[in-house]
């Protein structure tokens, strides 16, 4: 499949303001996970922006970047304008969303939300992990996967959820967002109204659910670190400054 790695990044962060150009260890967080993504291997790599402050830095390092609209409700609606300039010939199968605040992230993890896709009934592929901190389990901005194991490094989502769910005795897992989706899902998915449950649980991926596509997550070995307020970034920078 031709693959085409999109990362949205909007300055508008209400907790941590300005975060894509936050500098860690020299460099701009966005250009951290542009880098990430390029190691990958799986493809063409381009942020998408709707400032041009993003987009003059990541081309700075090195890396391509195209601006969208300010008014996106959604990184998913960011990246299908995104798609369709960069690619209006459709030649593109798969686009791999992956978010502009995780400046740590291992390039086989951006490489394990791709793997579902191997079974072609599967529209949406992202990843998982197992949780085992039991704050984790009650903690409702901990995302869980309610699945039906097919694999012990697969699931077939059947709901996500800020509750502690499935009850009873069995493992939980945390829902990373990061999604990997066969160019015709994305083309549905922005297309599709924000769905009741989405609504409720306040979270996007429920609405392709409720429109009857699959989605399925490859368990991975951890959380990357996702920075999204000032106790993050220091973090970040402690990592990536040991590993320069």
């Amino acid at each position: 499949m031709k693959n085409l790695i999109l990362i949205p990044a909007r300055m508008a962060s209400t907790r941590l303001p300005g975060k894509p150009l936050a500098d860690i260890a020299g460099k701009p967080m966005i250009v951290h996970v542009a880098a990430r993504a390029a190691e990958s291997g799986l493809g063409r790599v381009v942020v998408a922006t709707d400032t041009e402050a993003v987009a003059d830095e990541v081309r700075t390092h090195g890396y391509e970047a195209v601006m969208t609209r300010v008014d996106h409700e959604s990184g998913s609606d960011r990246i299908f304008e995104a798609l369709s300039a960069l690619d209006p010939n459709a030649e593109v199968e798969t686009v791999i969303n992956v978010q502009g605040d995780l400046p740590t992230i291992e390039p086989a993890t951006i490489a394990a939300a791709l793997s579902p896709l191997d079974d072609p009934a599967v529209d949406i592929g992202t990843l998982g992990v197992e949780i085992f901190r039991e704050e984790e389990r009650t903690n409702p901005n901990v995302v869980k996967i309610v699945g039906s194991a097919l694999s012990p490094s697969r699931l077939r989502a059947l709901y996500f959820t800020r509750a502690t769910a499935p009850w009873g005795d069995g493992p939980l897992y945390h829902h990373i967002g990061l999604y990997a989706y066969r160019r015709a899902a994305l083309t549905r998915f922005v297309s599709l109204p924000p769905s009741p449950l989405e609504r409720r649980e306040k979270l996007e991926q429920l609405r392709a659910l409720e429109a009857g596509m699959r989605i399925d997550a490859a368990i991975v070995g951890a959380v990357p670190l996702g920075v999204d307020t000032p106790h993050d970034l220091e973090r970040a920078r402690e990592i990536l400054t040991e590993k320069a």
